[in-house]
């Protein structure tokens, strides 16, 4: 009896909701930990495994949920959650089934890749990393959080903060670059914009940061590859951005397909229980990525049913797509290989999370029709997206002034990219409906006026090679290949470049030439583009290079002869607005490079805050030393070093200071320095700190980002920045894995990139 009585609580608690549809207060339940103890207390072992098990959507259609594959399995219990499903009508009529027709009634969490924004669509993430402004990041994810949350999403694999410094690696359009303090503090925005600090609000949802842990690393730059490093460069380079998110309360965690110290990550109790909980304190569930179970099988760790006890062991509580857990978990249990208590664990990490979400108090929580007509793709958050976007855009060359264009005359904008709407929100937008996307043509007809005349012309295809076209425009990302010779457009390029006063040329990569399998060998813009962006510069016209891009990629041909090239990433469904307002200066570029530009792809991996060696290089020219560190064929140095971005104006900065040479562990230092805008149009500039310990227990960085803030100035106008520095910034990994800062000497330098090279120097004291 006592039983039954339990079983009518849970089921009048979770379907509360549905009997008062007219109210807007939920049921009110027990304290969490009671409420989720009382549950699983009352769970045969197949829903238990059912909670684990987190399977793709399939074809589910309105109307067809009932009759779906997914939706017995569902109504047997043995579905935690699903992915992929889209909309309030559909999402209302599957969490139906859970609640309705299951025996617990648990409802379900619905994921989805909610990447980088919703339907409103902001930059990819290593566009919007180009911002450098936290409080744009947090904002973004905020809207993103809202829409998905009104159509019926309650949980985002995002934020991706695997740290990159290999852009052959297409997925380093996904993360925020290559620097782990940079990376740490979008992680916490990112975190902080999905999630509010409250899962039980409606218009917030539930974070998974991925991929945990090193996926950016793989060796050659090709995805899935395997990841191979010490632990010293794992703790100070690669973990802090995903620590970070722990720290800022994280709900889920997603591990990742590499392996790491030669175990598969979805497999190694190190990472999930050793780092992730004792070590950093998680309190969430890790799920894996996408088959991450069966996928271990490849790598060489035995069957399923041993891949599976092996990652419920290590600390992986639900299984995306595998069904490993679902499949194999009560023969691991009989033969004991995994224990009662491991499972009970995993399935309460998830009823956890639910009941932070607000499911069992009410299941449709997320299913409001209203806000899914009002809340979605508005005219208010395209705004926002605009402005943010164009402040992703990051200028890299401006000879002659070139840019901004004015609102007269004739442009002719030329390229494969100019009349492209679906690829302008680029790789890794799954919700966007690609027929609302702004193409560069129409921003830029409706931002130039009446007053000027845009002519067009495609130029070329992407490339000469139509496969590697179909490869790289996969998921409606196309082109609309053009059938016609290589002459023939070209003939027609060139037609309506000598019509024009400036030429603007669209070129690049397409969405899916970088993202989730777009590893590259060649980083250059493919040669079908070379070729008419060179014969548009014979014609003798300015001509101004909008690359787009989802990574850094080899331009130095195209930096020796073209005067103006703006880096736009792929900046969202109001990429041809926010683009067209750069070029004609409605708004001035802000955006700083967060990835190194290499000159050649030989030079990759690199990164800004690299190692010396004992045989540095003695010259600053580039030149080649015998039996030095160097290049015998090309410079060390980057094309475009880390923190770099060009303004319409120009900053100058003076009077760097340091309030004492000397600091003792409990002290503080002040940092300041004046900046100045000597040019002609208000703008903002990220002034970036950066600091180097000259001598440590372990070889150190030649110099790392501590800090950083983006001051907006009219022109003429000077500021004094002011930064602190404390013990904190010093701290370090040692060779024992301890956080520690080391008494010595140290270099400060605060400048607008990487190479900043005003100085100032002071002396930690035991």
């Amino acid at each position: 009896m006592k039983n039954k009585l339990v079983l009518l609580f849970l089921g009048c608690a979770v379907l509360g909701y549905a009997q008062k549809k007219n109210t807007k207060s939920a049921v009110k339940i027990k304290p969490r930990s009671e409420f989720v103890a009382e549950l699983l207390s009352k769970m045969t072992l197949d829903e238990k495994l059912g909670q684990l098990n987190l399977p793709t959507s399939g074809d589910i259609t309105t109307g067809q949920a009932n009759s779906s594959d997914v939706a017995t399995k569902i109504a047997e219990g043995r579905v935690g959650g699903l992915f992929n499903i889209k909309s309030v009508q559909k999402i209302r009529e599957v969490q139906k089934i859970a609640v309705e027709k299951s025996r617990l009634k648990i409802p379900l969490i619905f994921g989805m890749d909610v990447i980088h924004g919703y339907e409103t669509t902001f930059p990819i993430p290593l566009g919007l990393s180009c911002t450098w402004d936290m409080g744009l990041i947090e904002r973004s994810a905020q809207i993103a959080a809202q829409e998905a949350s009104a159509d019926g999403i309650n949980w985002t694999f995002s934020p991706m903060v695997d740290v990159s410094r290999d852009p052959r690696w297409g997925r380093v359009s996904e993360g925020s670059g290559e620097d782990p303090y940079l990376g740490s503090r979008i992680a916490t925005a990112m975190v902080n914009g999905y999630q509010q600090h409250d899962l039980s609000k409606n218009n917030s949802i539930m974070a998974c940061v991925k991929h945990f842990a090193l996926y950016g690393a793989p060796e050659g730059g090709r995805d899935y590859n395997t990841v191979d490093m010490s632990h010293i460069r794992m703790f100070n380079d690669y973990f802090p951005p995903y620590k970070a998110a722990i720290d800022a309360g994280v709900g889920s965690v997603m591990a990742s397909f590499n392996e790491v110290d030669g175990i598969p990550a979805t497999g190694s109790r190190w990472l999930m229980t050793d780092i992730l909980r004792k070590q950093w304190g998680f309190k969430g569930f890790v799920v894996t990525d996408f088959t991450g179970i069966p996928e271990m099988i490849e790598h060489g760790m035995g069957d399923l049913q041993a891949v599976s006890a092996m990652s419920l062991n290590a600390g992986v509580e639900m299984d995306m797509v595998g069904e490993g857990f679902l499949t194999t978990l009560k023969k691991s249990l009989d033969e004991k290989k995994v224990t009662i208590e491991t499972i009970d664990n995993a399935v309460k990490l998830i009823l956890e999370a639910k009941y932070d979400l607000g499911l069992f108090q009410d299941p449709y929580k997320y299913c409001d029709a209203n806000r899914a007509k009002t809340e979605i793709f508005t005219a208010s958050s395209r705004k926002e997206a605009r402005s943010i976007s164009a402040q992703s855009l990051v200028l890299l060359k401006n000879q002659g002034q070139v840019l901004p264009l004015k609102k007269s005359g004739t442009i002719a904008l030329i390229g494969p990219l100019a009349d492209a709407k679906e690829n302008m929100p680029g790789t890794w937008s799954v919700a966007t409906k690609m027929e609302n996307a702004i193409s560069l043509l129409a921003g830029i007809k409706e931002v130039a006026g009446k007053s000027t005349k845009v002519l067009y012309a495609k130029g070329s295809n992407l490339d000469y090679d139509e496969t590697f076209e179909t490869n790289a425009t996969m998921f409606g990302k196309t082109l609309h290949r053009d059938a016609r010779s290589k002459e023939e457009l070209l003939a027609e390029a060139l037609k309506v470049a000598n019509q024009s006063d400036v030429i603007v040329a669209a070129l690049g990569e397409s969405a899916e030439l970088s993202g989730e399998s777009s590893s590259r060998t060649n980083l250059e813009i493919p040669q079908a583009q070379k070729d008419l962006l060179n014969a548009l510069l014979k014609t003798g016209k300015p001509v101004v290079l909008v690359l787009f891009d989802g990574r850094p990629l080899v331009i130095k041909e195209e930096n020796e002869t073209v005067p103006a090239i703006l880096n736009v990433w792929f900046a969202g469904s109001e990429a041809g607005y926010a683009i067209a307002d750069v070029l004609f200066g409605d708004v001035n570029p802000s955006g700083k490079l967060t990835s190194t530009f290499p000159r050649s792809v030989g030079q990759l991996p690199i990164y800004y805050a690299h190692k010396n060696t004992g045989r540095p290089l003695s010259n600053t020219e580039g030149k080649f030393e015998k039996f030095r560190s160097n290049y015998i064929d090309e410079r060390n140095e980057p094309l475009f070093p880390f923190g770099f971005g060009l303004s319409y104006t120009s900053f100058d900065y003076s009077n760097l200071k340091i309030s004492s040479d000397k600091m003792n562990a409990a002290g503080k230092l002040k940092v300041t320095v004046d900046v100045a805008n000597t040019g002609n149009y208000d703008g903002k500039e990220v002034v970036q700190l950066y600091i180097r310990d000259l001598v440590g227990s372990v070889t150190r960085p030649v110099r790392e980002l501590k800090n950083f803030q983006k001051i907006t100035l009219k022109k003429g106008e000077k500021q004094t920045v002011t930064f602190d520095i404390t013990v904190e910034d010093l701290k370090f990994y040692n060779s024992d894995l301890q956080f520690v800062a080391e008494p010595g000497q140290f270099d400060v330098f605060v400048g607008g990139n990487s190479n900043a090279d005003k100085k100032v120097s002071f002396e930690l004291t035991k």
